[in-house]
């Protein structure tokens, strides 16, 4: 997963269209077990029904779950607070006892009976402001428009058939295609029928149904479909159809022989952000990704985004998605048991996201540094002496819960700092990637690791360094000094004036926070020049800007209108400063702020600092 937050061709012709494929024999075989029906063309209340006819008990009652919680998330979601009107049925359409035991269950009496289940499902989008969830992970019912299908909102499950095959009917309107990486064995052109090998198939595949607005490309032997949802139809998948095909190269160039799936679908949803969704970033998947924006963001802005959190979910077919552990691969919807890696899950993985891309030469190395140190000052906002593999064991709870965002800062140095001690130890010629590989080469997708043991694991196939590092840094909670390692690299630190965004430094670092009490929006003590030029000062409160009030339930809002600001734009800002109410009134100007990088050291080529520098970021 990865967030955006104030911290902070063939396939597409089988997958984006209807197809006149039909189902193989062994395709038909799984479809003998569980069968599930989503209505998406009767929709009522802002609702969809859904209807299940699971295989046979013989138990005499039977429990029906939706999930707490799903892989990639790291919070407790409660998706079956989503869930109306549940109903058990036997043969002869009778109603069953059942009896709703909390959030996410549902106990049947007289199992041996039960033939259908049927509730309907009410979407997450647009009642953002009453819950927690994710967007990516979140489901939208937007009838005639949109549906967004992060299945694991729509479709439960029992326990006993959980690993037992499932099939997914679809209706649709005609005007509304179904993008997944799913295959569509149905070929009517207002039904879709696809097929998972077991329930965790059913939630690692999203699909999104909107009108066509799809671009396609190849990568290698892999299949890429970009499918868009835009409200106001200003973006067009073919709009980013090159960055995206341009990235993605270059991740897989990275990857050198990694085995990639063949089929990857991202799919982007587009946000009005009124009464709609305002969490933005995006959700991995074994085969798919789900983005969300807000469909003001500036096209540039939206590009860069779109690579950053993109390459950051492609990279998760190493980890978790490859390398991972037992908690992860028998995952518990309704009582998840966390992994204590993290670390390596998401922390590696967002290093991996930012390091392809100065070694593909996609940014500059002066950019990658500055990343770098967007990430060790971010990290600072949270417990620098906390255990991370503790953090991550126990992340569903405080006080670990408030420090999860921390794992794409701190963890992703971890990584960095991994990778340099394998470098410096093998005289350059491997890194962290390398030491993936192996891992990756050792498990695989279908082959857990067991947690307590990774580090012995990693221990055996790099260097003591590394394990005398991870005791210290990562189980232990001694803060790392990254000067020392930047000392290894020949690097020093310097500052600049540079441009920057007007209520951001950039998507790491921003210049206004909330007070969790009075929830209101107050600034911080690092500024810019438009912000300093009109007056503002470092813990105002906001009051408003141009007539609109701002605080924590808008504040993502407030994000994305700063994005359509243009230099010498007539603003006015209502702040309150020590219990005074104070109007600024001015002019947009250029933001400009003072920044911080890192910057090599004079030194011959032949300098051991200079190698290592270039292996780690080119080799």
């Amino acid at each position: 997963m990865r967030k955006i937050s104030l911290a902070v061709m063939s396939l597409a012709f089988l997958v984006a269209c209807k197809t006149q494929q039909t189902a193989s024999t062994s395709e038909k075989k799984l479809a003998t077990a569980t069968t599930v029906n989503i209505d998406l063309k009767n929709v009522v209340d802002d609702k969809v029904k859904v209807v299940m006819n699971p295989i046979g008990f013989t138990s005499t009652t039977a429990t029906f779950h939706i999930p707490k919680t799903v892989p990639g998330t790291y919070s407790t979601d409660n998706y079956g607070k989503y869930i109306e009107d549940f109903k058990a049925l036997d043969a002869n359409g009778n109603e069953l006892t059942v009896t709703h035991t909390d959030d996410n269950s549902w106990k049947i009496d007289n199992a041996k009976k039960l033939s259908t289940v049927t509730y309907w499902v009410n979407d997450t989008y647009d009642i953002e402001n009453t819950h927690d969830v994710f967007s990516p992970a979140g489901t939208n019912i937007l009838e005639g428009k949109n549906f967004m299908l992060n299945l694991h909102g729509f479709v439960g499950y029992f326990k006993e058939h959980q690993e037992l095959p499932y099939t997914l009917h679809i209706s649709h309107p005609e005007n509304l295609t179904g993008n997944t990486s799913l295959i569509d064995i149905d070929p009517t052109t207002d039904k879709d029928t696809f097929i998972a090998k077991r329930y965790f198939e059913v939630t690692d595949n999203p699909i999104m149904y909107a009108e066509p607005n799809n671009a396609s490309f190849k990568i290698g032997e892999m299949e890429i479909l970009l499918s868009v949802y835009s409200p106001s139809n200003t973006l067009k998948a073919a709009d980013l159809k090159e960055d995206m095909q341009k990235m993605m190269q270059a991740q897989k160039d990275f990857l050198g022989d990694v085995n990639a799936t063949k089929k990857y679908a991202i799919l982007l949803y587009m946000s009005t952000m009124k009464d709609d969704a305002n969490g933005f970033g995006a959700l991995e998947h074994h085969t798919s990704t789900t983005v969300v924006f807000p469909e003001m963001m500036p096209a540039q802005a939206l590009a860069k985004s779109m690579k950053d959190v993109v390459s950051h979910e492609f990279f998760h077919i190493l980890t978790p998605l490859s390398v991972h552990s037992e908690e992860i691969h028998n995952f518990d919807y309704s009582n998840p048991e966390m992994s204590e890696h993290l670390w390596m899950y998401e922390g590696v993985t967002e290093y991996f996201a930012n390091l392809f891309q100065v070694n593909q030469g996609l940014i500059d190395e002066y950019e990658f540094y500055n990343r770098v140190l967007g990430k060790i000052k971010g990290s600072k906002r949270y417990n620098d002496e906390m255990s991370f593999t503790e953090m991550s064991k126990n992340i569903l709870k405080d006080p670990y819960k408030p420090n999860y965002a921390n794992v794409y800062e701190k963890g992703a140095l971890i990584g960095m700092c991994i990778d340099l001690i394998i470098r410096e130890e093998s005289n350059g010629q491997e890194g962290v990637l390398a030491m993936m590989k192996k891992l990756s080469a050792k498990y695989g997708v279908e082959k857990p690791f067991i947690d307590a043991i990774l580090f012995d694991d990693i221990t055996a196939i790099t260097y003591p360094e590394v394990r005398k590092f991870i005791n210290t840094h990562v189980i232990g909670n001694t803060p790392i000094n990254y000067t020392e390692f930047f000392k290894k690299l020949g690097l020093s630190m310097q500052s600049k004036e540079a441009k920057t965004g007007y209520l951001l430094k950039d998507m790491q670092t921003p210049y206004i926070s909330v007070d969790q009490k009075t929830k209101e929006v107050f600034f911080l003590t690092e500024t810019n020049s438009f912000l300093t030029t009109l007056g503002v000062k470092p813990n105002d409160r906001l009051v408003s800007i141009n007539g609109t009030a701002y605080n924590l339930s808008n504040i993502q809002a407030l994000v994305g209108a700063s994005f359509a600001w243009s230099v010498d734009d007539d603003i006015t800002m209502v702040v309150k400063r020590e219990g005074e109410t104070i109007t600024l009134e001015g002019k947009v100007i250029e933001p400009m702020g003072k920044t911080y990088t890192l910057a090599p050291d004079e030194l011959p080529a032949t300098d051991k600092r200079v190698v290592l520098r270039n292996a780690w970021m080119k080799n």
